[in-house]
């Protein structure tokens, strides 16, 4: 397993990395603070940091939830964030059509969990040659995942990464089965766990996903110690006013410290190897 992001190499002994940012973006003030501080994070920690922002949220539960400022403003934002930081950027696609234009900004494109079925898409996004992360839909089993990754390979794109966030339980639910993060592994690429999702209640606020916030750090320090590559969280200055995912992204001035911990515990595990 060995993927390379910007100049980082990724396999099982380098040190565990870190998706991070705001869910959608709200403005370019807002993400060039965050950005900015992920930024000095990395340095401090000498780990890969892939900045992520969506430029629009297309599964929001209402009609009327914000979902973002569209591709192109959010594309030259983002751009912004990779001239300014330096940072790798992430962002979801959602159509074969909105690759081109996104192809030349993004480092990384995501696949959505809900998306993550649909070939075209799949497809599209694995011919650009670029890195393609795949988030794990609520709905599949980790094993299913194997049929991804092979639709992946099908291009002769082998710049893979999977991501684990929950599975549906029941309604407004979701659970982490931490097998599904070695199952994953087997496949031969980077495994990430999404931190932030992994604790969502899908619908739970009614007009609104709701979360548990709290769990945020058991789960997360469990994926880690169960192998995961990588940890994706989101992350707001102040979540209380945050246009989506509010109940579940963590606050800028805690993040530090969180990411301290789980790198600690990664070069525990890995120097124990």
């Amino acid at each position: 397993m060995s993927l390379q992001i910007s100049n980082t190499i990724i396999n099982d002994n380098s040190p565990l990395f870190f998706i991070a940012g705001p869910c959608v973006i709200e403005d370019d003030v807002m993400v060039l603070e965050v950005a900015s501080e992920l930024k000095r994070l990395s340095e401090e920690l000498n780990v890969l940091m892939i900045f992520k922002a969506s430029y629009d949220k297309a599964n929001r539960t209402s009609v009327n939830s914000y979902r973002g400022p569209g591709i192109d403003k959010g594309l030259k934002i983002l751009d912004k964030v990779k001239v300014g930081t330096g940072l790798p950027i992430l962002s979801d696609i959602h159509t074969t059509e909105e690759i081109n234009k996104s192809k030349e900004i993004l480092d990384v494109l995501q696949i959505p969990a809900f998306l993550c079925r649909q070939t075209d898409l799949i497809l599209s996004a694995a011919l650009t040659k670029k890195s393609v992360n795949v988030k794990k839909g609520q709905f599949l089993s980790p094993w299913d995942m194997k049929n991804i990754v092979e639709k992946i390979e099908s291009t002769g794109n082998d710049k893979i990464m999977l991501t684990e966030r929950g599975t549906t339980f029941g309604y407004n639910n979701l659970v982490v089965d931490m097998r599904s993060i070695p199952v994953m592994k087997s496949f031969g690429y980077p495994v990430v766990f999404d931190a932030t999702h992994s604790v969502q209640l899908p619908g739970g606020a009614g007009t609104a996903s709701g979360g548990q916030r709290e769990y945020i750090n058991t789960l997360s320090m469990a994926a880690v110690a169960a192998g995961c590559s990588g940890v994706f969280m989101e992350v707001h200055p102040d979540p209380s006013r945050a246009l989506s995912d509010g109940a579940t992204q963590l606050a800028l001035k805690e993040v530090g410290a969180f990411m301290k911990e789980l790198s600690r515990l990664g070069n525990f595990l890995r120097e124990g190897q």
